[in-house]
């Protein structure tokens, strides 16, 4: 699960979350970020080994590509999990719904002094 370790990073989720749209520019990519182009670059590279980007030479322009692949390898690692999750956030809603209709139902003659 090299991809897990990638998305790790703010910055190389925000660089995935860019690329959603289509395919960039490497300088494009840079200037949306307050680091160094060298460090975008160095992000660049770790998605790239992780496999969850792709990257090609157009003329002096490189460009990255999302590949989802790895994510959906996550996806799939995952899913038992949210079987899990379901169910506890089930309980949560039906105790949640309990709360409030019991601040919503009329005061009970056993509830009156």
């Amino acid at each position: 699960m090299e991809a897990l370790a990638a998305l790790a990073d703010p910055t190389r989720r925000r660089l995935l979350a860019l690329l959603r749209d289509g395919e960039r520019p490497a300088g494009e990519l840079a200037g949306r970020f307050a680091v160094s182009r060298p460090a975008i670059s160095r992000h660049l590279r770790v998605l790239r080994e992780a496999g969850l980007v792709s990257s090609r030479v157009e003329g002096r322009r490189r460009l990255y590509a999302l590949d989802p692949a790895p994510l959906r390898a996550i996806d799939d690692w995952l899913d038992p999990y949210r079987d899990l999750w379901a169910q506890r956030l089930d309980a949560l809603d039906t105790e949640i719904a309990r709360g409030r209709r019991s601040r919503a139902a009329p005061p009970t003659d056993g509830d009156r002094p």
